[in-house]
C-alpha cells in the first residue's frame, strides 16, 4: 500500500512526486509516453516552457536544477510587449535586482532532470511505459494498469493533463472552450549568438512571439486561425521563412527555420480541486491561453500549495493521521482555496489581455498603446507585474 498514487509523470506530476517523497511518504507515479534520454547533439524539442524564478525555487529545493542546468537551458534577462512599436512596455531582470526573468527550457529536459533524482529516491517506486486501464477511489485508491498490476494507495493524485482519467473517474466536472485561434511554433536556427531578450507583438490577428533558446536557436510562436494555420503548415521551410519576415517584427534576426508544428489552444477549469481521496494539480485541474506562457509555473505553483500544505499537517499529525480519509477535506480544501481563485485570477487575465489586444476598435486601440506607453515609466506598478509574472 502506497501513501500517495500520481497519475501522470509530467513536469508537475513528477515534481509533486518528488517532494513527497522527500516528505518520507511512500509514492507511486504512473506515466505511459517515457521523454527520450538527453544526448547534447540533439537539436531542441518542439514543446518549451518559461520557467519563472518561483519554478526555479521549487526545482533547486527538489535537488533537480542542477540536473537540468547539466543538459541545457538558456536564461531570459529583457521581456519586451508591444502591439504598436512606438508603445513599448520593456521589462528588465535589473529594474528589480534580480539575475534573470525566467528560464527558456524544454520541457523533456525539464522532466528528465526530475527523473534522474526520483530514481535516486527509494520511496519513490516508478511504473514506466504503462497505461492506466482502470481507476477506483472509494476509500483507497485502486489503479489497474494494462500489464494487470494493480497500485493501491491511500490518496491520488491527477497529474494526467487536461483530459484526465482521475479526473473522470472522481466524476469532477469542468468549465471551459476551445479557442478559435491555434498556435504554431516554429523552430528556428539564428545568426546570432544566444539572446538573452523574449518579446511579444500583439497584431488583429493574434500574437507574434520570439523565445531565445541555446547556441542562438529559437521558438517563434504564431497564433491565428485554424485554417491559416494549416495553410502556413503547408508551405516548405523557405517559403514560410519569407512569410515570417513579411509579417513578424523587425526585432527577428536572420534565421533559418528548422522545425514546425500546431497546438490547440483551451481554457479548461475543474469544478473543484478534490473530492475523497482524490486531488487534482496541473493541467488536470486547469489549462490556460499560453500567452504569458505561465501554464507550468502555475502547476508548479500547484505542486508547491499542497506540498506546504501537507508539511503543515506534518507538523501537528504524525503521517497515518494525515493520511486518515477523516482529515482530508480539512487540508485539501486549504489546497484549494490557495490555488483555485489565483489560477482563475490568470485565466481571466490570459483572456482580458488577449481580446483587449485583438480588437481593431479604435478608441480600444488608441488606449491600449496609451497604457503600454504608460507602464514602461509606471516605475512601483510596473516592478509589482514583473514580480507577479515571475511568481515572486
Amino acid at each position: 500500500m502506497f501513501d500517495f498514487c500520481v497519475v501522470g509523470g509530467g513536469m508537475v506530476g513528477s515534481a509533486m512526486a518528488l517532494g513527497l517523497a522527500n516528505m518520507g511518504f511512500k509514492v507511486a507515479i504512473i506515466e505511459p509516453n517515457m521523454p527520450a534520454a538527453f544526448e547534447p547533439e540533439q537539436p531542441p524539442d518542439m514543446r518549451v516552457s518559461a520557467i519563472s524564478l518561483t519554478s526555479e525555487k521549487l526545482l533547486q529545493e527538489l535537488g533537480a536544477w542542477s540536473e537540468i542546468k547539466n543538459m541545457r537551458l538558456c536564461p531570459y534577462k529583457r521581456l519586451s510587449v508591444w502591439d504598436k512599436p512606438s508603445c513599448r512596455t520593456d521589462f528588465n531582470c535589473t529594474e528589480i535586482e534580480q539575475p534573470h526573468l525566467g528560464h527558456i527550457i524544454e520541457n523533456r529536459l525539464v522532466q528528465l532532470g526530475l527523473y534522474t533524482v526520483i530514481e535516486t529516491n527509494s520511496k519513490v517506486v516508478f511504473y514506466k511505459k504503462l497505461k492506466v486501464t482502470e481507476i477506483a477511489a472509494v476509500d483507497s485508491a485502486r489503479v489497474t494498469l494494462e500489464d494487470g498490476q494493480v497500485i493501491q494507495a491511500k490518496m491520488l493524485i491527477g497529474a494526467d493533463g487536461g483530459h484526465s482519467a482521475v479526473r473522470d473517474a472522481a466524476n469532477i466536472g469542468v468549465q471551459g472552450w476551445q479557442y478559435s485561434q491555434q498556435a504554431l511554433g516554429i523552430q528556428i536556427k539564428t545568426t546570432d549568438s544566444q539572446q538573452d531578450i523574449t518579446w511579444q507583438q500583439f497584431t488583429p490577428e493574434g500574437p507574434m512571439a520570439f523565445l531565445p533558446l541555446y547556441n542562438g536557436f529559437a521558438s517563434l510562436v504564431w497564433y491565428h486561425s485554424a485554417a491559416d494555420i494549416r495553410h502556413l503548415k503547408s508551405f516548405s521551410k523557405a517559403k514560410l521563412k519569407q512569410h515570417i519576415l513579411q509579417h513578424f517584427p523587425a526585432d527577428l534576426v536572420d534565421f533559418e527555420v528548422i522545425d514546425m508544428a500546431s497546438f490547440p489552444l483551451t481554457r479548461m477549469h475543474a469544478n473543484q480541486y478534490f473530492k475523497g481521496n482524490t486531488v487534482l494539480i496541473g493541467d488536470a485541474a486547469h489549462t490556460i491561453n499560453p500567452l504569458a506562457g505561465q501554464g507550468v509555473n502555475l502547476g508548479f505553483k500547484d505542486v508547491a500549495a499542497l506540498l506546504s500544505v501537507i508539511r503543515e499537517e506534518l507538523t501537528k499529525h504524525e503521517h497515518a493521521t494525515v493520511l486518515q480519509p477523516s482529515h482530508f477535506s480539512q487540508w485539501l480544501n486549504q489546497y484549494q482555496v490557495a490555488r483555485r481563485r489565483d489560477n482563475l485570477i490568470m485565466m481571466s487575465a490570459m483572456d482580458l489581455l488577449y481580446s483587449t489586444f485583438s480588437n481593431e476598435h479604435l478608441p480600444l486601440k488608441l488606449l491600449r498603446n496609451l497604457g503600454l506607453k504608460l507602464a514602461n515609466h509606471a516605475g512601483p506598478i510596473k516592478h509589482n507585474a514583473m514580480k507577479y509574472a515571475m511568481g515572486l
